[in-house]
């Protein structure tokens, strides 16, 4: 499997910090997005719990 030219082609320790790093900022990322949606589904649900009693 050959790297694609460009930026991040090549084994160099640049290339592959970089690839890490984003990486692991798309995980950050998602998680944290995940997190505010439910906090956003948790608070309208007992919005609408609380509108129904």
């Amino acid at each position: 499997m050959t790297p694609p030219p460009g930026p991040y082609s090549g084994a160099s320790t640049l290339a592959l910090v970089a690839r890490a790093s984003a990486f692991s900022f798309g995980l950050v990322y998602g998680s944290v997005k995940l997190k505010i949606l439910k906090m956003k589904v948790n608070s309208r649900n007992k919005a609408e719990a609380k509108a129904h009693h």
